[in-house]
């Protein structure tokens, strides 16, 4: 084998790409663990963020930008936690009464209110491109409602929430990304998110414990939806979406919900449970996502780092207008 094509092979950004795949693989599977992991969505999302946050407050490099961080900066990026909370008890509240392929579809609609939500926040312009495909989406909506069961619509109407939330809370994150380093936000938001949703469920009429015990299998793949669906990606694409052009980044993260739903074929077989209307929408709506980054190629940026590790739509919140 000649070294130039051996160097071709393993260039640093064609490593980078493969690692990004592979996080996406790894993202694709919390739609999975959500529907096998037997907790109630609130308890689920509380382990969930506050295994995290406990795995990364107390790193020295943490504590020392929490120490410089203003506490104006600190609430504002708790304040994005609590909405960081809601999109996850959301998202996998919709993998409940649902199943795990229609909250995946369901996140895929994000770029349609981030086209919205985000101008309002910022003050700027409405892009006319990001609109028109967003408008595109209403058919692809439209089949994947008639293409699923009546019992699970109120799940599906409660990923479009989630798919929401993330387009809020990635707009809000845009405006300080710049402001703290990337663990030290994560740790801020899913601890803040982590008390909020323990507070909450306090709050609850009938809660027997905001906290509940899980079992050991609970506990099995809670541990896999903490590390391996979410610090262990997280450090992966840190340094590999700093290695990769915009355009290869946006596309290779749009690819999760395709992963989450072939994933869920064979190892849930929901496939049984949704018709080809279902299909057909979900072709639509992510042949409308993948269009954005090829319109747009001159201008979009990476996805943001700060959100890899706190939605399911990590590409979210960092395209340039």
């Amino acid at each position: 084998m000649r070294p130039d094509y051996a160097e071709h092979l393993v260039s640093p950004q064609r490593s980078a790409l493969l690692q990004v795949h592979f996080c996406v693989l790894l993202w694709g599977f919390t739609a999975i663990l959500g529907k096998l992991i037997s907790l109630p969505a609130i308890a689920l999302v509380s382990w969930r963020m506050l295994v995290v946050a406990l795995c990364l407050l107390p790193l020295p490099r943490v504590i020392r930008a929490l120490r410089a961080l203003p506490p104006r900066l600190i609430a504002a990026y708790a304040g994005i936690g609590v909405l960081v909370a809601l999109h996850w008890l959301t998202f996998y509240g919709a993998i409940k009464l649902a199943n795990a392929s229609v909250a995946a579809t369901c996140i895929a609609l994000a770029p349609a209110f981030l086209a919205f939500i985000e101008p309002l926040l910022n003050r700027s312009r409405i892009n006319r491109l990001e609109v028109l495909l967003g408008v595109l989406m209403v058919p692809g909506v439209a089949l994947v409602v008639g293409g699923i069961p009546d019992s699970m619509q109120p799940g599906l109407w409660l990923g479009v929430l989630s798919a929401l939330l993330v387009a809020l809370f990635g707009s809000l994150n845009k405006r300080l990304v710049e402001h703290a380093d990337a663990l030290t936000v994560t740790g801020i938001e899913l601890g803040s998110g982590a008390l909020f949703l323990i507070v909450f469920a306090t709050l609850l009429p009938g809660s027997p414990s905001p906290l509940p015990i899980p079992d050991m299998r609970d506990i099995g793949l809670l541990a896999l939806l903490a590390f391996g669906c979410t610090l262990l990606p997280f450090a992966l694409c840190l340094h590999a979406l700093r290695q990769m052009s915009a355009f290869s980044a946006q596309l290779a993260v749009n690819l999760e919900p395709v992963y989450a739903i072939l994933l869920a074929i064979p190892l849930l077989g929901e496939q049984q449970e949704l018709g080809w209307r279902f299909y057909l929408g979900v072709v639509v709506i992510l042949l409308l996502v993948f269009a954005h980054p090829l319109l747009s190629r001159g201008s979009a940026q990476r996805p943001a780092p700060e959100l890899l590790a706190t939605a399911e739509a990590h590409g979210l919140g960092d395209e340039s207008r």
